[in-house]
């Protein structure tokens, strides 16, 4: 009798140290649906009606998880995938996690550190701050979304750290591995950025550098493969000429303040496609040479009518400078949303957004315009209308 009430309590025990240990570690499975119907007035052109998944906000589902180690010091990871919810299949060049995918370790003291395919510092730092990205919509981005404050992009292969708030600050940096044998600087990508918090004041800036993008940061798939004939960039004329540079190099900030109802935003980001030529990094069939540059400035105005019902309204002018008479171009955007929230979980929204183009885009041709995540017009105008509907899980 005695043996056995021992054997109990000793499986008593056990048990209650299992549950212990269960309730510091976590796993969550979460996601976002976004679907509606939209009128686009020129798409290659011709006029269409159509339905569009993830305007508003790309639609997601992933698992997320940390472990308490003690001390202070958790084991974290992320696993999350786009998709299309009017095809139902996978984004980000069909990857299963194309979203996010990394495991790493974060210390409340020392911050975390991260290994796997994340997103740079310039989305960390910059898009995170704008609240254009969160309310307004993927038409709302820059041409292109040309310097990814609309998140279109990854770093695969990657670590990243990211540092606790001190006094309001934040600093962090990317550094993607190029992965090719004899040439270790080919295909790399780093990225480091800064940003603060204070009361109804943020703003955040960062850098960012790409060898040989058109092969490591503008596809989904990065390869290392002689290149005289690929072009990863001709989704936008903005930039599909430049898949020759050897270099992307962009530069962005963003700051916003809260005043009452109102949330008042200004972005800045300047992008460089740098030693253009470089045939083993992508096609050049106009044979450019030099650096061709885009200057791009936004205000963005967020306004709560009710706490239930609010507006974004962005403006952004994008001017590119390039190699000749080739890409000197100018782009205006226009954007305005109305969105109206029936839960914590569920809003239904409408965007409505316009552009116009002017000079000469980088394919040689007379700059079309571009809306963001659209089929590009076959004039300098372009418009776009959705209404809409999103809900997180």
């Amino acid at each position: 009798m005695l043996m056995n009430i021992k054997s109990l309590s000793g499986a008593a025990l056990l048990a209650a140290c299992g549950i212990a240990h269960a309730n510091t570690s976590s796993v969550t499975l979460y996601g976002l649906v976004d679907y509606g119907v939209n009128y686009q007035s020129n798409s290659g052109g011709g006029r269409v009606i159509a339905g569009s998944s993830g305007i508003m906000q790309g639609s997601r589902w992933g698992f997320k998880g940390a472990e308490d180690l003690g001390g202070g010091l958790s084991a974290i990871f992320t696993l999350e995938n786009g998709f299309d919810l009017g095809k139902g299949s996978a984004l980000q060049g069909g990857t299963l996690f194309g979203r996010q995918a990394f495991v790493g370790l974060s210390s409340q003291t020392y911050g975390a550190l991260t290994l796997g395919r994340q997103y740079d510092s310039l989305v960390t730092f910059v898009e995170s701050r704008m609240n254009s990205a969160n309310y307004g919509g993927g038409t709302t981005a820059h041409p292109g979304d040309l310097d990814n404050l609309n998140n279109s992009k990854r770093v695969n292969n990657s670590v990243k750290y990211m540092s606790p708030s001190m006094g309001g600050f934040t600093v962090g940096g990317v550094y993607g591995f190029g992965g090719q044998a004899g040439d270790f600087a080919r295909n790399q990508i780093w990225s480091a950025g800064v940003g603060y918090e204070y009361g109804s004041f943020s703003a955040g800036a960062a850098f960012m550098n790409a060898r040989n993008p058109n092969q490591s940061f503008f596809t989904s798939t990065p390869t290392n493969v002689a290149g005289a004939n690929l072009n990863n960039m001709s989704a936008s004329p903005v930039y599909s000429g430049y898949a020759s540079a050897h270099t992307y190099q962009a530069f962005a900030a963003a700051g916003r303040y809260t005043l009452g109802s109102a949330t008042f935003g200004v972005v800045y980001s300047n992008v460089q496609f740098r030693d253009l030529g470089d045939t083993s990094s992508g096609s050049n069939p106009l044979r450019l040479s030099g650096t061709a540059k885009f200057d791009t400035a936004e205000f963005n105005l967020t306004y709560y009518w009710t706490p239930l019902l609010l507006s974004e309204f962005v403006y952004s002018y994008t001017h590119g400078s390039g190699v000749g008479t080739i890409g000197s171009s100018r782009y205006n955007n226009l954007s305005l949303s109305l969105d109206y929230y029936l839960s914590k979980r569920t809003d239904v929204y409408v965007i409505g957004s316009t552009e116009f183009a002017g000079g000469t885009d980088s394919t040689g041709k007379a700059a079309r315009a571009t809306l963001n995540a659209l089929t590009a017009s076959s004039s300098n105008r372009q418009t776009f209308v959705q209404l809409g509907i999103r809900h997180k899980f």
